[in-house]
């Protein structure tokens, strides 16, 4: 009860009211399932399974808000029952009380309903939360305590978790649209590769003094280039600006095709760049269970004074400065692989992948890192906006212009970079580890060759996994070696590969 008012039961609603919130309610969620709908059947129409394969990944984040809000609804009565002593909800507080007339027994809950009564104000909604609120303040003041969470406050929370994960999911797709632009650029590279015509005796008799490749010079000569420590920090500054050249793509890619595909040296290594980071983005999509943990955590340390909605900002900062980095560092270190074991190459320079260059001898490690540094940028920027809407600008979680602003300059710094640098070096350097991807087989074909290898259960690690390096294939059995031929050819030839091996 507020304002004299009692709350209208169903019981004494107008039938006719129902129906019409019942109508637009289902409306607008038919509306948005069709949209999903035909959005996935598009995809799977125009054969891209990885982007499909991301939308049922969306469709499992909203069913699991939906599952969240349907439990904040259902437990809402009971967990404003929840009863804590007062001194307890006097402890780590987002805002310091203003006066000690609060030190109530409903103190608890006349701070957070003021704080969140600027959204509110003037609504029968309003009206019904702080009606539920006195009730729960009521039930526990009589045990002289005070409840565990209002209803208010239980209902922003709600919002704020809807807001993350939609925030969290444009913002991949935002990365993944503006670092896909980029990438999608390196095709007419990859298209004037294929057109030229080599002669095999010419390239065979072609020696060539390792120190006068144009990849040696840019990557390994140079002032600091030969130190440890200035190759590092030539690395640093180097992924903001051409953070790959063609010279650069050139050589990698005909390091891995000479690796994983020495047999079709004709690879479209630019379209297996592409599928490979469609793959990527399924998993990046989501929200994992550590990454719910940092939610929580975050939550628990945003304690007024400590501003760690500040200090929380420079996480994903760091972790994209690293990785951007240390992608760079992997290509230094393919050129020095090469300029310190030879002197003079036959041919074209290859240099030679290995998981060695990676952290933990794990190029799939980068892919978690980004994962993290997109979602806890969208957390940021998601908290923000829903501070700024939810509680108004000059709110004390809002804290002061110079924290804010900086959080703000970092989220776009951030977003920008990892979209048009660290999302496109991750594409093409994460090639050069001892493995492949399955991504290297077009669609039809890894359709192909997992029902094989259902069938040839001693092949099976063969596919999943990917493959050894080229020294490792040719001690393999015959039955195994096509697997790596097969990039380039169509559903016919896969068939006769399996009939062969069968």
């Amino acid at each position: 009860m507020a304002g004299g008012a009692e709350e209208t039961t169903l019981e004494y609603t107008p039938t006719w009211v129902v129906a019409l919130v019942c109508t637009v309610i289902v409306a607008i969620s038919l509306l948005v399932e069709r949209i999903l709908h035909y959005t996935g059947k598009y995809l799977k129409k125009k054969n891209q399974k990885p982007l499909y394969e991301a939308l049922l990944k969306i469709k499992e984040e909203l069913m699991l808000l939906g599952f969240i809000s349907l439990l904040l609804t259902v437990f809402q009565d009971r967990i404003n029952k929840i009863c804590i002593p007062k001194h307890l909800a006097d402890k780590w507080l987002p805002c310091t009380k203003n006066s000690d007339a609060e030190e109530s027994t409903t103190a608890h809950f006349t701070i957070t309903t003021s704080l969140l009564s600027p959204f509110l104000s003037g609504s029968g909604h309003h009206r019904r939360l702080l009606a539920e609120t006195s009730a729960a303040a009521d039930y526990c003041s009589e045990k002289d305590k005070v409840p565990l969470l209002s209803t208010t406050a239980l209902h922003h929370l709600h919002i704020f978790i809807f807001v993350l994960a939609v925030v969290h999911v444009t913002m991949c797709v935002l990365t993944i649209v503006f670092g896909g632009m980029k990438i999608r650029q390196w095709k007419h590279w990859e298209d004037s590769i294929l057109k030229k015509e080599h002669d095999p005796e010419a390239l065979r008799l072609k020696f060539t003094n390792v120190q006068e490749h144009a990849f040696i010079k840019n990557r390994f000569l140079g002032f600091g280039k030969n130190s440890v420590l200035l190759g590092w920090v030539n690395s640093f500054f180097k992924q903001f600006y051409g953070s790959v050249t063609r010279l650069d793509y050139t050589t990698l890619r005909l390091g891995f095709i000479m690796t994983h595909s020495k047999g079709n040296p004709k690879f479209n290594f630019h379209k297996y760049l592409i599928r490979a980071l469609e793959a990527d983005f399924k998993k990046v999509v989501g929200i994992s269970w550590y990454l719910w943990l940092f939610v929580v955590v975050f939550l628990l340390l945003n304690v007024h004074g400590w501003h760690a909605y500040f200090w929380i900002a420079f996480i994903p900062f760091g972790l994209l400065l690293a990785v951007g980095t240390k992608l760079e560092h992997v290509i230094i270190q393919l050129a020095h692989d090469v300029a310190e074991k030879h002197v003079a190459l036959e041919g074209d320079l290859v240099v030679k992948p290995s998981d060695d260059h990676f952290w933990f001898h794990s190029p799939q490690l980068v892919l978690v890192l980004i994962h993290i540094i997109l979602f806890q940028n969208a957390f940021e920027i998601a908290f923000f906006f829903w501070i700024w809407v939810q509680y108004k600008f000059d709110s004390c979680i809002m804290g002061e212009v110079g924290y804010i602003i900086p959080r703000l300059v970092i989220g776009v710094f951030v977003q920008f970079v990892a979209s048009y640098s660290t999302l496109p070096l991750y594409a093409l350097v994460t090639q050069m580890g001892s493995s492949f991807k399955k991504a290297i087989f077009e669609e039809h074909i890894q359709e192909g060759l997992v029902d094989w290898a259902r069938r040839n259960k001693g092949l099976r690690k063969a596919f999943n996994g990917s493959s050894q390096s080229a020294s490792k294939a040719k001690e393999s059995s015959p039955s195994e070696i096509p697997l790596v031929k097969v990039g380039r050819d169509d559903v016919q030839e896969s068939k006769i590969l399996m009939r062969k091996a069968l």
